[in-house]
């Protein structure tokens, strides 16, 4: 049997979220804090056994309050280093790792599942969906160069999932400032990322017009 943790990383500061008080993952949608949402769909999920919560060391009491017993952790001054806090707290028999961004309330059961599946046959994989629009590259003077071929483009999401030696692996080598996503480091490392379909309501709440639009979301 597959045994999966999953690393909720929340300790960003929301400086985005203008107009709101409180750091973001604790922003109320809909009466509940935003994290809660991801939160509950992984607890539903039997292969998961674990879910560790990176926050703000300054929210440490207030995800204490919110989610009593859980694993919580404190993070660090980039996304990366809270990720790695979290890494280095998982517990004994874990298989799989799952790496989510605590402000996409919508990830689904069906999502974290075959994130899982995939992870477990190839060793690394992302959720992500089709690029709909037209992408252009362009050089330094802002002349296009190029259109490019949004057959082999995808907006990539979370849950992140890896073997756990591979992530683990990953972090440790981890060089540089300049990564954008978890799987990154995975594909410096030398693996393959295999990719999974997500879902275009899997958004990541960043700004006062997300929330809004996942507002609609749970209007349906």
């Amino acid at each position: 049997m597959i045994k999966a943790s999953v690393i909720i990383p929340a300790a960003g500061l929301g400086s985005r979220m203008k107009g709101f008080s409180g750091k973001k993952p604790f922003i109320l949608l809909d009466g509940q804090p935003i994290l809660s949402y991801a939160f509950d769909v992984f607890k539903k999920v039997s292969a998961v056994k674990e879910i560790i919560l990176v926050v703000n060391k300054k929210d440490l009491n207030l995800a204490k309050r919110h989610f009593p017993g859980v694993k919580i952790v404190a993070g660090g001054a980039r996304r990366k280093d809270s990720v790695y806090n979290g890494l280095k707290s998982l517990g004994k028999g874990c298989d799989i790792v799952l790496i989510h961004d605590g402000v996409r309330p919508f990830v689904t059961k069906e999502i974290i599942l075959n994130s899982i599946k995939a992870a477990k046959r190839f060793g690394a994989a992302v959720v992500a969906v089709p690029v709909i629009p037209t992408i252009k590259r362009v050089d330094e003077k802002g002349f296009v160069v190029s259109t490019l071929n949004r057959e082999f483009l995808w907006d990539i999401q979370t849950p992140q999932a890896f073997k756990r030696d591979i992530i683990v692996k990953a972090y440790r080598n981890c060089r540089g400032n300049n990564i954008t996503d978890d799987a990154m480091l995975v594909e410096n490392a030398g693996y393959k990322v295999k990719i999974v379909m997500g879902s275009y309501d899997n958004i990541k709440i960043t700004t006062p017009k997300d929330l809004k639009i996942a507002e609609a979301i749970l209007c349906g």
